[in-house]
């Protein structure tokens, strides 16, 4: 088990899960739609096989790539510590339960799964051909809070997709600062990514354009629901994060983009998704 966690750095979970539970008490909270705990738990399930079926995928379909790359070579099959068919046959099993547990939530989610996993697995092949490939796992994400609302309402909404968007341009932003590392590497194998494409300085610039957009669609929702002082402090706190993590990272300077990338963004995600969650309870129970 110690070594599948490692494969698909569940780590990482802590991104895309907490704008889960906003899409979700969004619904709650919003509608007409009522808590229940076994959406919850399979909303939970969902968000960890998709997301343990592109990390797999991603380990299996890059293992020659990594066993090149000096920063990736000590990954678990380059490594030598799970086989490539053991990755595969991990990934295969975990499409096959998100599939399953969509089947039990709504029809929609059930007829939108493959759509989902596409997105999500297809990531994996797209730094081999477009320089977009960021903006790829984003969109990934960012079905997250839209996808959890479904859950809830078995529709579509206006407000989760502004989070959604956010996440979009969030992750996409903080990818192309964490791929800063792999620039020189990237353009000796013909591999695609922003900082290959443009430099690390134009790289860092489209960074913080994606990261504004994203501060923008935070405050979106503001506009189309009630939201109280708490969801407020939760935008300036996230946004305060966004810059803080742009002033960790210079071109000439990468030795803390793992902390940008993980601890910065880890705790934004968090506290963001909290402070919503804090501020949905108190109106719900007319205390804002």
């Amino acid at each position: 088990m110690k070594k599948y966690l490692s494969l698909v750095t569940f780590s990482h979970t802590i991104f895309a899960m907490p704008f889960a539970f906003i899409g979700f008490f969004l619904a709650v909270t919003t509608t007409n739609a009522h808590f229940e705990w076994l959406k919850l738990v399979m909303m939970v399930m969902c968000m960890i096989f998709a997301r343990n079926s592109a990390m797999a995928f991603n380990r299996y379909l890059d293992r020659d790539i990594d066993s090149k790359n000096p920063r990736t070579k000590q990954r678990d099959i380059p490594a030598g510590r799970i086989s490539a068919v053991a990755a595969l046959t991990f990934t295969i099993i975990n499409c096959l339960m998100f599939v399953v547990v969509t089947a039990f939530i709504n029809r929609l989610c059930l007829y939108l799964s493959p759509v989902a996993l596409l997105v999500v697995l297809g990531y994996s092949a797209t730094k081999r051909f477009t320089a977009l490939c960021h903006l790829v796992l984003g969109l990934g994400l960012s079905l997250a809070p839209i996808g959890a609302y479904l859950v809830v309402t078995g529709a579509f909404a206006l407000t989760p997709l502004f989070f959604s968007f956010a996440v979009l341009c969030w992750v996409s932003g903080f990818d192309i600062i964490y791929a800063l590392q792999d620039e020189d590497f990237d353009r000796t194998e013909n591999l695609h990514s922003i900082p290959a494409y443009l430099g690390k300085v134009n790289a860092l610039r489209l960074s913080t354009f994606l990261h504004i957009l994203s501060a923008f669609f935070v405050a979106m929702p503001v506009f189309y629901t009630h939201v109280g002082v708490l969801y407020y402090a939760g935008i300036m706190f996230f946004c305060a994060m966004l810059i803080y993590q742009h002033m960790l990272v210079k071109p000439n300077d990468l030795s803390r983009v793992n902390f940008a990338f993980m601890t910065t963004n880890g705790i934004a995600s968090v506290v963001f998704a909290s402070m919503f969650l804090l501020d949905r309870i108190l109106i719900t129970h007319g205390i804002l």
